[in-house]
């Protein structure tokens, strides 16, 4: 698997480095618009569910817990089929993941990096 993944804010320029650019929230980024977006993919199914987003609500006190509870979702069924592409994606391309989140450290695109590179040791 090629450990070229990286994250960043959906908002920053796109860059021909980027790999494949794919969008890893579950709604659609506020005034972007789907055309300046430069997206190869949006993968609304590796996203947070909504109850762990709102659970969780960006405070960084809770990032460990909500990387925790967001890797044991990444596992469900109705998530599964979607990880399971991102990572095929990532053993052949160079992969950006792209949030909409202002602390992209602490956001599901931060743990979907680890995840994908196997630096997460609690997955599967």
């Amino acid at each position: 698997m090629t450990k070229d993944i990286t994250y960043r804010r959906i908002y920053e320029e796109s860059s021909p480095g980027d790999g494949r650019r794919v969008l890893v929230d579950r709604v659609w980024p506020r005034g972007m618009r789907k055309a300046d977006a430069h997206l190869d993919e949006w993968l609304r199914d590796v996203a947070p569910s909504t109850e762990l987003r709102r659970w969780y609500g960006h405070k960084p006190s809770r990032f460990d817990e909500f990387r925790r509870r967001y890797l044991t979702e990444l596992r469900e069924p109705e998530r599964r089929q979607a990880a399971d592409h991102l990572r095929d994606v990532a053993t052949h391309d160079k992969v950006t993941l792209l949030t909409a989140t202002h602390d992209v450290d602490h956001s599901q695109a931060a743990v979907l990096a680890e995840w994908l590179t196997g630096a997460e040791s609690t997955t599967t």
